[in-house]
């Protein structure tokens, strides 16, 4: 029996709504087997985050070379990195990658905590995104990365191809943060696809874009198009919040049993 592999290298959030734990939840739903190498620990649920140890570079290098010996991915992602030397390290290794590597450029948590350094941001955009197949920020990281201020379609346009321009392949804009209905926007290979959809009042939405950027690697992991990917993973995301559980007291996280493959 052949399966997609599918590999994530992120944060671990013992809550289970966001980082590896998610991800592992979103390879699973989308019929991918999936591995993971853990950059950082934190201490959080819905309600805050109080702790956050990061992992040595050495030891986050050794967990990614061991799965990429024995099982190798059909695609891979990154999430919360932590520090400049991890994220250096992942750029190096990641020039040797025959397979999309999908970067969520996590740089805060959904409680306001910062999961990603200023020298990380900078190492992120100079060594990491050059390696991106694709690349998937929400308003505010666009804006940051890109130096644009993201208020509508067109400006949107204007980050994701600065971000391109940096060496990325691709950009997925995420418009979760406008008001109105919630229009992503994807840029690869000269062409532009908008994706919207209705947008859902909940407070429940911890680690949407970890399920997001997960569900776009599952299905690179199985050979689908980029288009396909995403607008699959649009869909999927757009499901699971819209049937978020409501659990925890803070920003609880959404629907991991959602189906579909």
């Amino acid at each position: 029996m052949k399966i997609a592999v599918a590999l994530s290298i992120a944060g671990s959030d013992p809550s289970g709504g966001a980082g590896i734990q998610a991800d592992l939840k979103t390879f699973h739903q989308r019929g991918v087997y999936g591995m993971a190498a853990i950059t950082l620990l934190t201490v959080q649920n819905t309600r805050r985050v109080s702790a956050v140890d990061v992992m040595t570079p050495e030891l986050v290098e050794a967990q990614v070379s061991a799965t990429l010996e024995d099982i190798p991915p059909g695609a891979a992602k990154t999430g919360a990195l932590g520090d400049e030397k991890i994220v250096r390290t992942l750029a190096r290794m990641a020039e040797g990658f025959k397979f999309p590597l999908v970067v969520d450029p996590v740089m805060i948590s959904k409680h306001g905590h910062a999961l990603l350094t200023e020298a990380a941001q900078r190492a992120l955009t100079e060594a990491l995104l050059p390696r991106a197949y694709l690349v998937t920020p929400n308003l505010p990281e666009a804006a940051m990365i890109s130096g644009i201020s993201v208020r509508d379609a067109e400006s949107m346009e204007r980050a994701a191809e600065k971000i391109i321009s940096l060496g990325a392949r691709g950009a997925l804009i995420k418009g979760g943060h406008f008001e109105g209905d919630a229009v992503d926007l994807l840029r690869f290979e000269n062409e532009t696809v908008l994706l919207p959809s209705p947008r859902i009042e909940t407070r429940h939405t911890h680690g949407t874009g970890c399920v997001y950027s997960a569900c776009i690697t599952a299905e690179l992991a199985k050979g689908n198009s980029i288009k396909d990917a995403v607008a699959a993973a649009k869909e999927f995301i757009t499901r699971a919040i819209a049937s978020a559980p409501g659990l925890g007291q803070g920003y609880g996280p959404v629907n991991h049993f959602v189906c579909g493959q």
